[in-house]
């Protein structure tokens, strides 16, 4: 069984169990999203909540290959070359309507807020090892000082080179 929100919280140290308690309680009366009434009730920032969501997903998150995988053309042009190393994401293939996608585990949350806001599919996430997924988007997204080992480096020294 997947690994609750509130549990993740605790685990950080940013909620106690009476407080989640308190928010589930909220949250039966209001319907509203867990990690609303975690940021509204005890001040857990929305980062906060987006990491340990992130965790969260991961936790249930399929592990790939990306360099293993078939690459479907059309998922290719979901994302620019820019966006694929600037938010180490690998559009896999589409299925029942849905962009598969591969980042890292350590990327899980940027990939995340990055797909929410900016594409216009939904989309399902998979893990890779970072030195796979950069293999694949070296071959995939060829752009020049960015090899392989750019994935594990920090975002910011990505978009510098990039820009």
């Amino acid at each position: 069984m997947a690994v609750r929100l509130g549990e993740i919280l605790v685990q950080q140290g940013l909620l106690s169990e009476e407080q989640v308690s308190e928010i589930l309680r909220h949250q039966r009366s209001t319907s509203r999203p867990f990690g609303a009434l975690a940021e509204d009730l005890f001040g857990v920032t929305e980062q906060q909540v987006e990491l340990a969501w992130a965790m969260q997903y991961e936790n249930i998150s399929q592990r790939v290959d990306p360099t293993a995988e078939a690459i479907c053309k059309d998922a290719l042009l979901a994302v620019s070359r820019r966006q694929a190393w600037q938010f180490r994401v690998m559009p896999l293939r589409f299925e029942d309507g849905e962009l598969i996608v591969a980042t890292t585990a350590e990327h899980l949350a940027r990939a995340l807020r990055f797909a929410s806001r900016c594409l216009a599919v939904p989309c399902y996430f998979v893990i890779a090892e970072a030195d796979r997924l950069g293999e694949a988007l070296a071959e995939h997204f060829p752009m020049g000082g960015l090899g392989k080992e750019a994935v594990a480096s920090p975002i910011r020294a990505i978009e510098d080179r990039a820009a």
